[in-house]
């Protein structure tokens, strides 16, 4: 460590944080590879609406993944050991895709695209299940808000780009082209992973797949207030996820700023909020812990959503989007990076693929259920009282994480494997 540094700082500076930017490029490169990037492929190519608009079904690897990773946990590659092992196998398998996809053509064989599409998001969400476990089996306590927060900016920028940046490339040098170079910079997943260090920490593996199924959910179910747990993580980022599902038609249909205006601010400024948020939360996390971090950034959050409430009652204004734009995307940063550190620290690291899988997918599903409704709150009440109540739906998380904080001041002292065993 460099012992000028100031502790905040200090926490970042090691060979893991460096592995954690480069496992997070590696798991943001692939997903606009097989959505918007694709979309854009696919419109540029004259593809009809109706079939661009199947290919969302690319997605489904990533809200299923939960059910191949016990597979991860109880089996170990030959070579490289079981983190690391699958971190190469998943790694390799895309780049095959991913190289096999640019010789396909939209036009004419949208099926035959579509499949190696599809092989190309399994590989990739299995890809997720096995750096998500690695995350949580290598951080140390400590180190979990850092992680999170080089994770999360690797990870924008593996987005950016397989995103903005291959959609400009394609312009240069074509579609295929953009896909073969693609490929190849996912070897940038393939060098994190022979950098990383296989995590031991007494991890004990199950030892037999139905252990790899049945254990995680008995050692989760095992724990004093589970279920509330549970609902902790459907809430704690709901009013984030609400206000983020509507910011941009809001921004576009309330104030009326253009699209290429909104494009600038809230993708572009936004990205840039997010990356600085999670990077200050993580730092802060260092001396803050985890509950008094959740508490915080939660309490950040929802009052960064009332910002938009202004915006909906002024006349356009450039600075107030900026500031609100700005405002709710460092303070979702923020509450990133404690929320992904706080499912770190509920898994038992025997079965921290799939413990992480289902929590985060849990988290992921609930808000594709419950926000959808956001739409009809606008319709029947008007902007600024939807991010009114935005901002409200926070409030229960924040409630629930009161009623928990002895249990959540614990959870970091917990011994790094599970006390079950396997």
């Amino acid at each position: 460590m460099h012992k000028t540094l100031s502790p905040y700082l200090q926490v970042f500076i090691s060979r893991t944080m460096a592995v954690m930017l480069l496992l997070g490029f590696a798991s943001g490169l692939p997903l606009a590879l097989t959505s918007g990037t694709l979309q854009a492929w696919m419109a540029v190519s004259g593809v009809n609406v109706k079939t661009i608009g199947l290919f969302a079904l690319m997605g489904i690897p990533y809200t299923l993944k939960f059910l191949w990773s016990p597979l991860m946990d109880r089996f170990t590659p030959p070579v490289f050991g079981r983190r690391r092992g699958w971190m190469l196998l998943t790694q390799a398998g895309l780049m095959l895709c991913i190289a096999a996809m640019a010789s396909g053509d939209p036009a004419n064989s949208p099926l035959a695209l579509a499949a190696v599409a599809l092989c190309t998001a399994f590989f990739s969400a299995s890809q997720d299940i096995v750096v998500d476990a690695y995350r949580t089996d290598i951080l140390k306590e400590e180190e979990r808000g850092a992680g999170v927060a080089v994770f999360v900016t690797g990870y924008r920028i593996g987005m950016l780009v397989s995103g903005a940046m291959a959609m400009i490339l394609s312009v240069q040098i074509g579609w295929h082209a953009v896909y073969l170079l693609m490929a190849l910079v996912m070897g940038i997943g393939m060098l994190a992973a022979l950098m990383a260090a296989e995590p031991h920490n007494g991890i004990h593996p199950p030892k037999t797949l139905g252990a790899a199924v049945t254990g995680p959910l008995k050692d989760f179910f095992s724990r004093p207030r589970a279920g509330i747990f549970l609902l902790l993580i459907v809430l704690y980022k709901l009013g984030d996820a609400y206000a983020g599902t509507m910011t941009t038609a809001f921004l576009i249909r309330g104030p009326g700023f253009t699209a290429a205006e909104v494009g600038v601010v809230n993708k572009g400024l936004g990205m840039a909020a997010v990356i600085l948020g999670a990077m200050f939360g993580g730092s802060l996390m260092v001396r803050m812990g985890l509950y008094r971090a959740l508490m915080t950034f939660g309490i950040l959050q929802g009052i960064s959503i009332l910002s938009f409430v202004p915006l909906a009652y002024m006349e356009k204004s450039w600075g107030m989007m900026v500031f609100a734009v700005g405002l709710e995307n460092l303070c979702g940063g923020m509450g990133t990076a404690a929320f992904v550190a706080l499912l770190m620290a509920l898994c038992n690291l025997d079965f921290s693929a799939t413990q992480y899988a289902l929590l985060s997918s849990l988290a992921a599903l609930a808000r594709v259920f419950i926000t959808p409704t956001s739409g009809y709150i606008v319709a029947m009440a008007g902007w600024g009282e939807f991010f009114l109540f935005a901002a409200v739906t926070a409030a229960p998380g924040l409630f629930l994480l009161q009623h928990l904080r002895v249990d959540v001041t614990a959870l970091g002292h917990r011994k790094p494997a599970g006390e079950t065993g396997s």
